[in-house]
């Protein structure tokens, strides 16, 4: 008899990976012509990154840099979380960026309701912030992960732990 397969759907940010990519950004703000003077600063506070600049357009430049160090160290964009943009003192502006970590109950809700509309023998239960689906057949896992793949829930999704 064959024993059940299974695997985790989860969805991490590697933080080391994301303070890599932002002194990366740092090195880079401070190297460029048109970032060189103008005040700009990327600081964590928590799981929170705040970016400051003079302006809108020098602030919009700053997180393009900011993106672009965090798409080549593996950083999902979608995994971040961007506030407005905040007026702050002495004419600067300045806005939050939250990076979001594992399922939130609303998505690992909608993840579990997916996985049960695709009619395949598998069962998902939710475990904290990560869904565990498990069934019999190894095609019907591989199935599931197809389709969460296609689907947008507003996150990155991960599928480890596969046995």
């Amino acid at each position: 008899m064959a024993s059940d397969a299974s695997f985790d759907v989860v969805s991490k940010v590697d933080l080391q990976e994301a303070k890599n990519a932002v002194d990366q950004a740092l090195k880079e703000i401070g190297t460029r012509f048109d970032l060189k003077d103008s005040g700009s600063r990327i600081e964590w506070e928590k799981e929170e990154l705040v970016l400051a600049s003079k302006d809108a357009h020098k602030l919009t430049a700053v997180i393009d840099v900011l993106e672009s160090k965090l798409v080549r160290r593996g950083i999902p964009l979608k995994n971040l979380d961007k506030k407005k943009v905040e007026e702050a003192l002495g004419g600067t502006v300045r806005q939050r960026i939250a990076i979001k970590q594992g399922l939130t109950p609303e998505i690992a809700k909608k993840v579990a309701q997916e996985i049960k509309g695709t009619k395949l023998k598998v069962q998902a239960q939710i475990q904290g912030d990560t869904v565990r689906v498990s069934g019999k057949s190894r095609d019907d896992l591989q199935a599931v992960i197809a389709h969460l793949k296609a689907e947008d829930f507003g996150i990155d999704l991960q599928f480890t732990n596969y046995r």
